[in-house]
Parts: C-alpha cells; sequence; structure tokens
C-alpha cells in the first residue's frame, strides 16, 4: 500500500493516542496544526498544546493559526500537498476549501457512536443522559458539525465507576487503535451515511452546569458528578460553604426527611444528603474552596462538628 503524505489537526490530551498511531504507521506526517497558545495556570503563562509539544518532539512542522479561512492559510495548507488530514479534537472550524484540499479528504476521530451525540462534548453528554455504550467514530468530514459520512466504529462500555476523565482516556487510546487499524487503507472504506433522525447534540460544557439540582433522583446526580471529574467539578451549597463534589454514590432514602438538599447523615464513610424522587447523595470526596480533594473522612477529621 502506497504512503501517504498526512496533516493532522488536534489540539487537548484527548488527541496524543491518535497522533502517536500516525507516527507509528509509516505515513509521513508532513505538518501538524494546533489551536493557538493559551494562557494557563496562575501565572496565566502562554501554554503550547499537547499536541504541539509532541509534534515537536517529533520534528514535524507545526501551523497554529486562528483561523482556516482565510486565502492565506488556506495556501499554506494547500502548498503541503496532502494525500489526507486526519482531526481529532481540532477545535476550529474547517471551511469546504479546506476538506477538499487534501487528496482522500479529511477524517475525523470522533468520541462517540454517530450520530449519538455530534458536538463539543460527546463524552460527559454521554455520562450524564445514562449512555451505557459509547465509543468512536472514524468520520469522513463535510461542512456540517459531525454530520459526515461513517468510515468504522468501535463501542466503548460506560462502567458505572468510569469518571469523565476515564472515560476520556479510554476513548482517546481507542480512537489511536481504531486509526491505526484502517489508516492503509482508509480511503477504500465504505461511507456509510448517518441517519439524521437519530442525531443528537453534545453541546460545549459550561460551569454555570455545575450546580446540584437536589430535586433530581440521586442517580442523575451521582452522573453529574462523575461526568464533571475533572472539570467543571460538581458543586453543592452545604454545612454553609460551597463544596465541590468528586465522588458520590446514589442511595435509595431510609428515613420519613424528604426535604431536598438537607444532610441527613454526615459520618466518615459518606456525606448523605436527600434527593428527588425518594434517594439520597452520598458524598464520598470532596474539596472546600481552595483546598485539596479530600475523603469525606478527611473532611470531617477536620470539622468533628459536623458529623451527624
Amino acid at each position: 500500500m502506497p504512503k501517504k503524505r498526512i496533516i493532522f489537526a488536534g489540539t487537548p490530551e484527548f488527541a496524543v493516542p491518535t497522533l502517536q498511531a500516525l507516527l507509528q504507521s509509516g505515513h509521513p506526517v508532513c505538518a501538524v496544526y494546533t489551536q493557538p497558545d493559551r494562557p494557563a495556570g496562575r501565572g496565566l503563562k502562554l501554554q503550547a498544546s499537547p499536541i504541539k509539544l509532541l509534534a515537536q518532539e517529533s520534528n514535524i512542522p507545526v501551523f497554529q493559526p486562528t483561523t482556516l479561512k482565510t486565502p492565506t492559510v488556506q495556501a499554506e495548507l494547500q502548498a503541503l500537498n496532502a494525500d489526507l488530514m486526519v482531526v481529532a479534537a481540532y477545535g476550529l472550524l474547517l471551511p469546504k476549501v479546506v476538506l477538499d484540499t487534501p487528496r482522500y479528504g479529511c477524517v475525523n476521530v470522533h468520541a462517540s457512536l454517530l450520530p449519538r451525540w455530534r458536538g463539543a462534548a460527546p463524552i460527559q453528554r454521554a455520562m450524564l443522559a445514562g449512555d451505557t455504550v459509547t465509543g468512536i467514530t472514524l468520520m469522513q468530514m463535510d461542512v456540517g458539525l459531525d454530520t459526515g459520512a461513517m468510515l468504522k466504529t468501535a463501542q466503548c462500555d460506560i462502567l458505572p465507576e468510569d469518571t469523565g476523565q476515564t472515560l476520556h482516556d479510554k476513548l482517546a487510546n481507542l480512537g489511536g487503535q481504531l486509526l491505526a487499524e484502517h489508516i492503509d487503507d482508509i480511503e477504500n472504506l465504505s461511507k456509510i451515511p448517518q441517519d439524521d433522525s437519530q442525531a443528537t447534540y453534545a453541546k460545549k460544557l459550561e460551569k454555570t452546569e455545575s450546580q446540584l439540582d437536589w430535586q433530581l433522583p440521586a442517580i442523575a446526580l451521582r452522573r453529574k458528578v462523575h461526568a464533571f471529574n475533572p472539570w467543571p467539578v460538581a458543586q453543592a451549597n452545604l454545612f454553609g460553604q460551597v463544596l465541590r463534589i468528586w465522588e458520590a454514590q446514589a442511595l435509595p432514602l431510609t428515613t420519613d426527611q424528604t426535604t431536598v438538599g438537607s444532610v441527613i447523615r454526615s459520618q466518615r464513610d459518606g456525606i448523605d444528603v436527600v434527593a428527588g424522587e425518594g434517594t439520597c447523595l452520598r458524598l464520598l470526596k470532596v474539596q472546600k474552596a481552595g483546598g485539596k480533594v479530600i475523603s469525606v473522612g478527611d473532611f470531617l477529621n477536620a470539622h468533628p462538628q459536623l458529623i451527624i
């Protein structure tokens, strides 16, 4: 099989296994596109993306345009004379002229089983919805938002103990594996149109979503706690302070106390809060403002007056 000149476009940690798979495939990666360096950390120093760091380690030219819509940037990309562009969590829209530039077009590594969860936050939205299965879709990109024809898929179970981070890591690795299996003949794969009637939209996560609504049943609250770990992290107003909730368990309510949001038990193995529909949420790991993530046992050791 002849080698393909490949452009890779990606930005966050999720994209790293996909770029690694390409680097190990024997196909030359002629350029990497990634988002511009962003201020990060307490000092707000400019920080390179994980993809930029890997590209530099591998001596691959890095391009960081703020948009792909200008003629200069498009001409620069065309001059690379690529056969294929592989995209994973890049974060910039690809206009049609870019999609049409590589000989075999652009292929996206998307973290859901399309057409379910098109959009920016498919991992967390799948968890919030209570999905038990998700996966990776290799998709031939078109001008729509994750609407292109599907090339290959790989499934991944969502386990009860999964968090946004653990599921992210599993899907990132699965994306790299799926691409590695098919990169040699990716231009010959069958293109399966998506069923638009089955599509759901995974909108971007917002910090404003992190507040727990105690009217909801505990299972929905537990999903949010786990899906929002490590960002934006679920939070609640308890004991007169804001606590960030990192781990929790859904349980049936075993008391006549039904005032949602009230603490009915506070022991070192967990803090039980009344939730909706006859349930309670047991908090297991918490974090005070400016503090470390600690077990409820350690939290109550520091605040023994809160034990009930």
